[in-house]
């Protein structure tokens, strides 16, 4: 389902960037090779939350896990800047799919595939594209991931689980180290049709997506407020943004202008007072406004792939 001449070779073999399956986890305290600007993606389900180092994923751009109880994967994609969290239980019955890095390409973004049929997916979509499943209308669910600071993600997170520096793999896991010409450089390592005029390939965005809608804001829009009000296909939104840290969480609104309470972790609107938590707002009184999935992206990336084709301010 996708055009086959511009998948390209990204110079590994399959399996050449290795899978982290069910890895090591270890404590917080225990975590004494992180250091406090280290970025992690931060993941809270069901009261099961984890801590999996950028320094260590860069590396292997997939772990295959299960967090709470869910069967998940998180596909980076380090050329497109994307972290994104699926389930892998399609509610079929069957096994929860296990993924692996294909060493293809399509438009700069990587082509994982299945280790059960071997078909190729969208790391982007969620969507198989080529072989067995393709056409069956498959797509995979999306949860929340927070690229935050170590720091950051422990101070509220205390008893947090973090992976472990021993992953059965022989890697430079140093701060800083995978990756790190590329991350530095505007320029992009294979070539991608990219519309520049006003967002550079490499700035950053933060894409949302609620049912079959597609959104992104531009990640220095938060350099100008900490909170962003906006909506989606009709549904009021509340983003919570660090540009330092890379971070943005996302959860519904109620129509009402959230803004910055007593601290970073607290929220205001027309009087009431919200918690910010991983997995929701809570006021004051108990309501809850659920999190929404959506994750850090370069807007080379989004722009190749969104539905909308264009980028919201």
């Amino acid at each position: 389902s996708i055009r086959l001449e511009e998948i390209a070779w990204g110079g590994v073999v399959k399996d050449g960037i290795p899978s982290l399956d069910n890895p090591k986890l270890i404590s917080a305290g225990e975590a004494e090779y992180l250091i406090e600007d280290d970025l992690v993606f931060g993941i809270s389900i069901n009261g099961d939350t984890r801590a999996y180092p950028l320094r260590i994923m860069s590396w292997h751009e997939m772990f295959n896990d299960v967090i709470g109880g869910v069967p998940v994967a998180l596909a980076y994609c380090t050329l497109c800047g994307s972290g994104i969290l699926y389930e892998t239980d399609l509610g079929d019955g069957k096994e929860p799919i296990v993924f692996g890095s294909s060493g293809f390409l399509y438009r700069s973004n990587k082509l994982m595939y299945d280790k059960q049929t071997h078909s190729l997916w969208n790391q982007f979509t969620g969507r198989p594209v080529v072989g067995f499943l393709t056409g069956n209308n498959l797509e995979l669910k999306t949860r929340p991931v927070t690229i935050t600071s170590w720091k950051q993600w422990r101070k509220f997170n205390p008893e947090t689980k973090v992976l472990a520096l021993e992953t059965g793999f022989r890697r430079d896991y140093g701060s800083g180290v995978a990756y790190r010409e590329y991350f530095a450089s505007p320029e992009l390592m294979f070539p991608v049709n990219v519309d520049q005029t006003e967002h550079a390939a490499k700035s950053y965005v933060f894409v949302l997506r609620v049912k079959d809608q597609e959104q992104a804001w531009p990640l220095s829009d938060f350099e100008r407020d900490a909170v962003i009000n906006d909506k989606i296909d009709g549904l009021p939104v509340v983003l919570i943004g660090d540009v330092k840290t890379r971070t943005v969480r996302a959860y519904k609104g109620t129509g009402e202008t959230f803004s910055i309470g007593a601290d970073d972790r607290a929220l205001v609107s027309d009087g009431h007072n919200w918690k910010l938590t991983e997995n929701a707002l809570i006021s004051e009184e108990g309501e809850k406004l659920e999190r929404l999935p959506g994750h850090i992206s370069y807007w080379f990336a989004w722009n190749n792939y969104s539905q909308a084709g264009s980028f919201e301010d």
